[in-house]
């Protein structure tokens, strides 16, 4: 998965996804690391761990409907991010029934989708 970010702002984005998600960094290969961005490992709950790119974009324009979506333990992520003074705004939960979910924006305003890692019962 990718999303993208403004040129300076890679502190800002290993703050969000490194410090307040708590997701470790990975090392990016010399020649990518030189374009900038961050690269992190997204743990994976009932399955592999998962990546996501965050890549520098001149034209940068945060992500608003396209968004990547990450299984997760919804309560832990949520309140997480309300600690640190990020919205949190739970799904209706007749859209995807028996999926706990809710939205959020990265450090730079990109829209994330986390989702419950077990479904309730219907």
């Amino acid at each position: 998965m990718q999303v993208s970010c403004p040129a300076g702002t890679e502190e800002q984005i290993r703050r969000f996804y490194g410090g307040t998600l708590g997701w470790a960094e990975l090392p990016k290969p010399p020649v990518l690391a030189a374009r900038g961005g961050r690269w992190f490992r997204v743990p994976g709950v009932g399955g592999p761990d998962g990546e996501l790119h965050v890549g520098v974009e001149a034209d940068f324009r945060p992500a608003r409907k396209a968004h990547p979506a990450f299984v997760v333990d919804v309560d832990a992520v949520a309140e997480a991010l309300t600690r640190a003074g990020h919205p949190v705004r739970w799904a209706d939960p007749a859209e995807i029934p028996g999926r706990r979910r809710f939205h959020t924006v990265d450090a730079v305003g990109n829209r994330l989708e986390f989702l419950a890692d077990t479904p309730l019962p219907l």
